[in-house]
């Protein structure tokens, strides 16, 4: 079982800076950001890509004000 974590948190927990994760999920700092501060939601493609990179299942990550189920 694992804890609900923000966005954030899961990137900090896979040692990544928001340039590297950026670079990685393939969009912009400025993207990162908006999906870590909770002014944009991202899209189902891109939570499976957070899960990849973080390897942190996206049913534990707090997107915004709420959590996303599979």
């Amino acid at each position: 079982m694992y804890p609900k974590i923000t966005l954030e948190a899961a990137r900090v927990n896979a040692k990544l800076t928001q340039a590297e994760a950026s670079k990685r999920l393939g969009v912009n700092r400025a993207t990162l950001h908006n999906y870590e501060s909770g002014k944009t939601i991202p899209d189902w493609e891109m939570v499976k890509k957070f899960e990849e990179i973080y390897q942190f299942p996206a049913d534990y990550i707090f997107f915004g004000k709420s959590t996303l189920k599979a």
